[in-house]
């Protein structure tokens, strides 16, 4: 008997410094293709969306946020390494509490047992395509800068 695939909730944290996002680094083996998306994960049973933030980013990055502000729900079905997958989103936008993440290039984090790089990107790198930001629909929501 096969398993069926579950729908799985999450929540993000949008951090932007004026033209750069904080991101995770991910790669697509089936799709040879890098990707990009905000730092965030799981809710536990009987956990918040943000109680699960503020978690995920301790856990991930030993980071603290504040500023913490809800934006909305999103949902996102996608293929993943040649599986689908199918997400809820609680979405934040907020910031770390400590300015050095601001001035740091590139963080290591672990998710689970995988080790991963958290890093700022350029937002016009991201809005003009040359980048892949997941998922898409984040684009909405990033605070465009004159």
């Amino acid at each position: 008997m096969t398993k069926k695939p579950k729908i799985r909730v999450i929540t993000l944290g949008l951090i932007q410094d004026k033209n750069r996002l904080f991101v995770s680094e991910g790669y697509d083996s089936v799709k040879h293709q890098s990707f990009y998306r905000p730092l965030g994960g799981g809710l536990d049973f009987g956990e918040t969306s943000l109680e699960a933030l503020k978690r995920e980013f301790q856990e991930e990055v030993k980071g603290e946020l504040t500023n913490i502000h809800y934006l909305g729900c999103l949902e996102n079905i996608f293929i993943y390494n040649g599986k689908p997958g199918h997400e809820i989103i609680q979405l934040y936008r907020c910031d770390f509490r400590d300015r050095k993440f601001y001035e740091l290039d590139s963080v290591p984090f672990f998710e689970g047992n995988r080790q991963g790089k958290a890093l700022w990107i350029e937002i016009d790198r991201l809005t003009s395509g040359e980048l892949v930001l997941v998922p898409h629909q984040l684009l909405d929501f990033i605070q465009k800068l004159d």
